[in-house]
């Protein structure tokens, strides 16, 4: 991303749009340095299910803002009470568990009961979307690039789920691929200020839908985008309050 003089002056320019021309990068971008990042395993076929079943999360953090008063967030239920939890069947990835979602979808496949309807937290790295990006553009299907300063590594990502307003949150997968030693979401998470998400709005004006990492890392290499991030710029970067 272009220089600019201070840590705001950082934040303004990206937020406005300025193109990174020392990068070779086509897209406006702006960064944020996230407080922490909780695993998130929605859309993923095991992420929750019956007590007998070895889930990827507890049935608490499918709920808005892991709050057991908000509403179920992270998987599906039907419309009349009690609203129980949608099954899977004999055919789907994983008979039993319940149908995790995630608010991108694939708009080819218009029927929600349909799991691969989702992005799969456990194949596709993504982030969340929190306010705070909203606020400068970003919108679900975007892609990312995202850098740990602790291991010094960067994939490229998509946002693909809400729910959370901080957006202290990424799929398994994407930490995973940051070098982080994670395996679920009930425990495992980022407690540090030590991922740097690079947000580029609108561009996935097409509303694009990935099934493997291969195929988004490709898309965006063909884009033009970067995951290359600079110690420099990875300290300048701030996380709104």
């Amino acid at each position: 991303m272009m220089r600019c003089g201070s840590v705001v002056a950082l934040v303004v320019c990206a937020a406005a749009g300025v193109i990174a021309q020392s990068r070779g990068v086509a897209h406006p971008s702006f960064e944020i340095l996230r407080r922490r990042m909780d695993v998130d395993v929605d859309g993923a076929p095991t992420a929750y299910g019956p007590k007998e079943k070895p889930t990827l999360d507890y049935l608490k953090n499918a709920r808005l803002e892991g709050k057991p008063w908000k509403p179920i967030v992270g998987y599906l239920t039907e419309d009349d009470p009690p609203h129980a939890p949608v099954v899977q069947g004999p055919h789907d990835p994983a008979p039993g568990y319940y149908i995790s979602q995630t608010a991108y979808t694939d708009k080819a496949r218009t029927d929600e009961r349909d799991v691969l309807r989702y992005v799969d937290a456990t194949k596709i790295n993504y982030v969340v979307l929190g306010k705070a990006a909203k606020k400068r553009g970003a919108r679900l299907g975007d892609f990312v690039a995202v850098y740990s300063r602790r291991t010094h590594k960067a994939a490229f990502g998509i946002v693909a789920d809400d729910g959370n307003p901080s957006g202290d949150e990424g799929s398994l997968h994407l930490l995973q691929a940051l070098g982080y030693p994670f395996h679920d979401g009930k425990q495992d998470a980022v407690e540090e200020r030590e991922i740097v998400v690079r947000f580029y709005p609108g561009s996935n004006p097409e509303g694009l839908f990935f099934r493997t990492q291969t195929a988004l890392d490709e898309s965006a290499m063909k884009m033009g985008l970067s995951r290359e991030f600079s110690e420099s710029l990875v300290v300048g970067a701030v996380h709104p309050k």
